[in-house]
């Protein structure tokens, strides 16, 4: 009788928990499957194109995958700040003084 408990918890808390982790799979399915539909793919030239389309590195259309413009700025800063540590040969405490200081402009 305790085991029976223990599965119906169990499956209760698969069955709430799953859709918080399927949040981001979902979206790119019906994405996916959107694109699918405006191309009228049928058969096994669907099937090709959703197996494509559901890989990670697959940008849907309407998508964008740049991103965003701070970012870049601040990477470069990043790798300035890293080069000129680098050369000062800074290690522990004062690399890590530095580079605060650094990346703050």
């Amino acid at each position: 009788m305790k085991k029976l408990i223990a599965l119906a918890c169990l499956g209760f808390a698969v069955s709430v928990s799953a859709p918080v982790f399927a949040g981001a799979q979902q979206d790119k399915m019906k994405g996916c499957n959107k694109e699918a539909k405006a191309g009228a793919l049928k058969g096994d030239e669907r099937k090709a194109f959703m197996s494509k389309c559901l890989k990670k590195d697959y940008v849907l259309k309407g998508e964008s995958s740049a991103k965003p413009e701070t970012a870049a700025p601040q990477q470069d800063r990043m790798k300035s700040c890293n080069v000129d540590a680098k050369a000062k040969e800074l290690k522990g405490d004062e690399r890590k003084a530095f580079m605060k200081t650094c990346l703050k402009g």
